[in-house]
């Protein structure tokens, strides 16, 4: 996502011999093209393939369906290139499995993001049976200002989003629906609110929900009995999801989300906090609620957890040990940061996933996937 402060960046090119230049966007961070050229419908599949895998933008000038059918030709092309002989399975470590299969994601994406689209004043695309994407590139990039352009895939990304949000995702232990934005994470995996929907309640009186995402643990936690809720986040987005999932169920009586790093002020007999889980650097918006580079706020939670934890209060760390499978944190490590920040574990429950690709024995983090848990992690004050 690109920094707010930062000034938008622009792509310049030549078309008709004419000068052009539209504001770029990227939710991905990825800069501009360095080098493009005009699509249109008459132009082949392995045309486009071989300019996108060179670096070469095609802006989409013909028919929008067409676009669509084209981004899936190349996506087929991409999944379908023969690789590299791989190591037999014993002589490649998770880790190792783990890095060359986020590599070969980036590059997909960097690649199919070759195919871009404009899009004009209102967020209109000007091509033929383009779809109306107004309240979708709305929700994403905010008010309407000037002429852009941005990757096709993006703009399903988006347009996926928006419904989304507006169909919203059922949680049987609210017996609600979650309406979450583009860029917040969806709670789709429902095993962590399994979790902590099945935890006894250390007190009814006041809990803190440290990285809201949507809202919907501390709507869980009211839904339960809890008082009062303080849930905080930093994410614009992810504050302004979680405060209208909050209201549409009317729990802002309940419930107040705030803005701040990590912790309210003061101490509460319940502190709940699913970080993000795998320890590395996210590469677009939606991979912060996934990716936690350094295990920054996993180790920020548990450092202050005890400073903010009421005598014989509870601390619940909702975490996957996804990363441990993969080699990227092992379990004596999260031990070692728990004893170190002056905690001691009192219990803890598990689940296995049940989400499709925990099943999927193709994918090639099957091995980790497959032997994952979550886990609720009950700290208390050493």
């Amino acid at each position: 996502m690109q920094s707010k402060t930062a000034a938008p960046q622009r792509l310049d090119w030549e078309e008709d011999g004419e000068n052009r230049s539209a504001r770029w966007r990227s939710e991905s961070g990825n800069p501009p093209p360095k080098r493009l050229v005009i699509g249109h419908d008459q132009m082949t599949a392995d045309h486009a393939y071989r300019l996108a895998c060179e670096g070469t933008a095609i802006l989409w000038r013909g028919d929008f369906q067409n676009a669509r059918q084209l981004l899936q030709a190349l996506a087929r092309r991409i999944d379908n290139k023969p690789r590299k002989a791989k190591k037999p399975a014993e002589e490649t470590s998770p880790v190792d499995a783990f890095n060359l299969h986020r590599l070969a994601q980036s590059q997909r994406a960097r690649t199919l993001a070759m195919l871009i689209l404009p899009l004009d004043e209102q967020y209109a695309i000007p091509l033929r049976r383009a779809p109306n994407v107004k309240e979708a590139c709305e929700e994403a990039y905010g008010p309407p200002d000037e002429a852009s352009v941005v990757s096709l895939r993006e703009v399903l990304g988006l347009i996926g989003a928006h419904e989304w949000r507006k169909k919203g995702v059922e949680i049987a232990a609210l017996g609600e629906r979650i309406h979450p934005y583009y860029g917040v994470f969806s709670p789709v995996r429902g095993e962590y609110i399994d979790l902590v929907a099945n935890q006894p309640l250390p007190s009814r009186e006041l809990a803190f929900d440290i990285g809201a995402g949507t809202g919907v643990l501390a709507a869980l936690l009211a839904k339960r009995g809890v008082e009062r809720v303080v849930a905080t986040e930093l994410d614009a987005r992810a504050l302004a999801c979680a405060r209208e999932n909050i209201a549409r169920m009317g729990l802002q009586r309940q419930v107040e989300v705030i803005e701040t790093d990590l912790f309210p002020a003061g101490r509460a007999p319940l502190i709940v906090c699913n970080p993000p889980w795998l320890p590395a650097r996210p590469s677009s918006a939606i991979e912060h609620a996934i990716y936690d580079p350094d295990s920054r706020m996993l180790r920020g939670f548990l450092d202050g957890l005890a400073a903010h934890l009421t005598p014989g209060g509870e601390g619940w760390l909702i975490l996957s040990d996804f990363a441990e499978h993969l080699g990227l944190r092992t379990r004596a490590q999260l031990q070692e940061w728990i004893d170190a920040a002056g905690l001691k574990v009192d219990g803890r429950i598990d689940i296995k996933p049940h989400h499709p690709r925990a099943a999927d024995k193709a994918d090639p983090l099957h091995a980790a996937r497959s032997a994952e848990v979550t886990s609720l992690w009950r700290l208390v004050a050493a």
